[in-house]
């Protein structure tokens, strides 16, 4: 049967404009920058002009520009949120993190984690929560931002079948996660009290120094009697040498199966 001409020019015209598309999403997935031009031009004007966060979820300017943040729903995955700071700030690297009084982005970004339970269409329990931040050799972005999202649920399987051990001290996670060590340390509390850069700098030997070589992830728990709190997990990445180099953003599951137990 012979195809229509009209139809061939359709089908023409189609092919272009995906591609077309596609070609303006691998510019964009290039553009380092997306994310702050996304907070600085889009979502921070149209809070403070209409009272609009658009195209984020939240924008929190209660500090003001140097101590806020926003939330932006990421594109990859149904429950992952971003909290991105309105600060130009670029990454787990940076010495305003670590500065006294600094804004602890970790309690903040757990206190948000309401974006991806209602993502998920149900409440989660604490355990299922994650918070990450990847180091600087491993991430796409030079705009402070820490991932909200499920853990993946062999991650906290692990966590839970070691809970007992982790103690309030940094040492050696047991089993690989994700096919990576990490080192572990229990945070007792409900709410993020401590700022995990801070922990992280002052408990790993160098830390302090190299923290672009840092990833951190954080994970709701539950350790019993000691109550609720959080394991705080670091890993250091040395892309000159690792095979397969360490991104915190691994142990989150943005498909986020744990809903759906």
């Amino acid at each position: 049967m012979a195809i229509p001409q009209r139809r061939l020019l359709y089908s023409a015209s189609a092919a272009a404009a995906i591609g077309l598309l596609g070609a303006l999403d691998v510019a964009r997935a290039f553009d380092r920058n997306a994310l702050w031009s996304i907070v600085h031009d889009q979502c921070v004007p149209n809070q403070e002009q209409h009272g609009d966060p658009a195209p984020c979820a939240r924008v929190d300017l209660q500090g003001g520009i140097e101590r806020g943040y926003v939330i932006l729903k990421d594109l990859v995955g149904r429950t992952q949120y971003l909290l991105i700071a309105t600060a130009r700030i670029g990454g787990i690297e940076s010495p305003e993190l670590l500065a006294p009084g600094a804004p602890n982005y970790f309690a903040a970004a757990w206190r948000e984690r309401g974006f991806t339970e209602r993502a998920a269409g149900r409440d989660l329990p604490r355990t299922a929560i994650s918070l990450a931040i990847n180091s600087a050799n491993r991430r796409g972005q030079d705009q402070f931002h820490v991932h909200i999202d499920c853990v993946r649920a062999d991650v906290q399987a692990a966590l839970r079948a070691e809970a007992a051990r982790i103690g309030e001290a940094r040492a050696p996670f047991p089993n690989r996660l994700v096919g990576h060590f990490y080192r572990a340390i229990r945070v007792l509390g409900a709410e993020l009290g401590v700022d995990p850069f801070v922990l992280l700098a002052d408990g790993v030997p160098g830390a302090r120094a190299a923290m672009g070589a840092q990833t951190l992830v954080v994970v709701g728990a539950d350790f019993g009697d000691a109550g609720p709190g959080f394991v705080v997990l670091n890993a250091t990445s040395d892309f000159s040498t690792d095979l397969m180099p360490i991104r915190g953003e691994e142990l989150q599951d943005h498909a986020c199966a744990l809903a759906r137990d």
